[in-house]
């Protein structure tokens, strides 16, 4: 059954490689410039996702359906407090506060929005994906409202700045509060089939786009001297010891089988490669960023698809 599970797991995984891939291949070779990708970002955070977002909750969510909602945004901030706790007491092994912070930062925030997106695309039955998606925006609700206040707080080594209050509310955040407020208002009864068709067409491109993204930004990481201690610590706590705490948690105390995939899910993915922006933007020297977003995205496709499938077999998820 595990065995089964791993390859099913593993091919959904390929998928996801192989559009990262072309991402990376196109930055590389220059057909898509830094420029172009930052571009391509800006059109998956501003647009496409946002409408995704739109048009799954106007579709699909109702507030009798998922009464847990609420849980999923308060998963997100237990899971970072998780990671930091944990680096905080393996922290004693990095010298210098600035490396201290970017250790902290790649233990305690992860790729929770594109790699989920693609992974529940690939793995789940179709009759899933829908309350899947939805229970994932509910979770980067609070994530995104998490990395931008605690993860610039944190990387900026917390120097006296101006807070960026505009930076809490991004475009995703912003769609899933107005689509929350059209469906509890019952307003999305009046929203005509003309216009919620091209918005859905919209929405698709989000997942080719986003690992397109994913991958080209992983191109764009230059690593020269890496930290041997630092990765090792980063790939054993993010990658090993945070999944296997997630599993014995879900197995231990039987939650339901979708919560009990998202939260085996987001202790198992990568660092978040947003991190490697956020120390752009405040002109921070780079000591392990890159190292531990690009070291950690390799070492996953080996333990994403290891801890999936494990959940797979022992909860025997239909």
């Amino acid at each position: 059954m595990i065995w089964d599970s791993f390859q099913s797991t593993l091919l959904g995984v390929l998928q996801i490689f192989i559009l990262g891939a072309a991402g990376y291949v196109l930055v590389r070779k220059n057909v898509l410039g830094q420029e172009g990708l930052n571009m391509l970002s800006r059109l998956v955070v501003e647009v496409t996702l946002p409408v995704l977002i739109f048009c799954q909750l106007i579709k699909d969510f109702k507030f009798n359906l998922f009464p847990e909602w609420w849980i999923y945004p308060l998963m997100s901030i237990v899971i970072m407090l998780f990671g930091f706790l944990l680096g905080w007491l393996f922290s004693g092994f990095i010298k210098g506060a600035q490396r201290k912070m970017q250790f902290l930062s790649l233990i305690g925030f992860q790729n929770s929005g594109y790699l989920p997106l693609g992974l529940i695309a690939a793995i789940l039955p179709s009759s899933k994906t829908g309350p899947m998606f939805i229970y994932l925006f509910m979770f980067l609700l609070g994530f995104n409202l998490m990395m931008w206040s605690v993860g610039v707080y944190v990387l900026s080594l917390h120097e006296s700045r101006k807070f960026e209050m505009g930076s809490l509310f991004s475009p995703p955040v912003i769609s899933t509060l107005i689509s929350l407020a059209i469906v509890f208002f019952g307003l999305n009864a009046f929203i005509p089939e003309v216009v919620l068709k091209p918005l859905r067409m919209i929405g698709d491109c989000t997942l080719p786009l986003a690992l397109f993204v994913v991958g080209g930004s992983l191109s764009l990481t230059h690593v020269k001297h890496v930290d041997m201690k630092a990765m090792t610590l980063i790939v054993l706590l993010k990658l090993v010891i945070m999944p296997l705490a997630g599993l014995w948690l879900v197995m231990r105390f039987g939650f339901p089988e979708l919560m009990g995939l998202m939260i085996i899910m987001q202790l198992a993915v990568p660092p978040a490669t947003s991190l490697s922006v956020i120390v752009r933007h405040y002109k921070k020297e780079d000591l392990f960023i890159s190292q531990g977003i690009l070291i950690g995205h390799i070492v996953s496709l080996i333990t994403v698809p290891v801890f999936l499938s494990l959940y797979f077999g022992l909860s025997r998820f239909p």
